[in-house]
């Protein structure tokens, strides 16, 4: 049996034990849109959710459209909060990610692990795109992450980088345009570049931090000290939210 094809048996049983309740969370990389494409011919349809956080480069503001227009779909953005977004902008600057781990957390908590959070409160369990071989911090990822609320599908986590770009090429997926400059993963506009000969696919999201800090904290915490000090700077920002109300 085929890894696509074991990867179908898969999405089917979920589409199976979950039903309506099933999502997909993309930010339209080649493996979302993969997933994407798996799950609309395997289910004949899906609910697809992807996280604007106000500074997305063009190239995955253009995904959105484009997959739209091939599936027939409406995505569904899941946006920050606006007055949290200009608290912290107020008191850290907007490009506070580039002072420390703990505000770049922040920013990350703020613009997408809170609003993922609220806009899956009616959701059963949802696809990533995440892969084994994307970097070291997800050599480990479990296909089914059931201990998590709602319960995490890592439908595509061994599949390959090749295998990706193969079934992209075959079924002809739409791609951002980012990868023909040279990205290999693709985030937030300031906070990715292109990777470098010999880098992981991941190097280039937050490059100025070391490795083991590369994660935007929807799929993995930071480490102890990271989240502790981020925990006071959240709490810093939603008493100044609350003041202004």
């Amino acid at each position: 049996m085929t890894l696509f094809e074991q990867t179908t048996i898969l999405v089917r049983e979920a589409g199976a034990e979950f039903g309506s309740g099933l999502a997909i969370v993309t930010s339209l990389q080649r493996e979302g849109v993969v997933m994407v494409d798996l799950a609309m011919n395997a289910l004949g349809g899906i609910r697809v959710m992807t996280i604007d956080t106000g500074r997305m480069p063009d190239g995955t503001l253009e995904m959105i459209g484009l997959i739209e227009a091939r599936y027939g779909i409406q995505i569904e953005r899941i946006r920050p909060d606006d007055a949290e977004v200009a608290a912290m902008v107020e008191v850290h600057g907007r490009d506070l990610f580039y002072d420390s781990v703990p505000k770049r957390s922040l920013c990350c908590n703020i613009r997408k692990v809170w609003p993922l959070a609220r806009a899956l409160k009616n959701v059963d369990a949802y696809f990533t795109g995440l892969r084994r071989g994307q970097s070291e911090t997800r050599k480990d990822v479990a296909v089914f992450e059931r201990s998590s609320t709602p319960v995490k599908i890592n439908a595509l986590a061994e599949w390959s980088a090749q295998d990706v770009a193969e079934y992209t090429a075959a079924l002809g997926l739409p791609e951002n345009r980012l990868y023909s400059e040279g990205y290999t993963s693709i985030g937030c506009d300031p906070c990715t570049r292109p990777t470098k000969p010999g880098e992981d696919e991941r190097a280039g999201r937050w490059w100025w931090e070391t490795d083991e800090a590369r994660e935007c904290g929807l799929h993995f915490s930071p480490s102890g000290k990271v989240e502790r000090t981020a925990d006071v700077l959240l709490r810093e920002i939603l008493e100044k939210v609350r003041a202004n109300a």
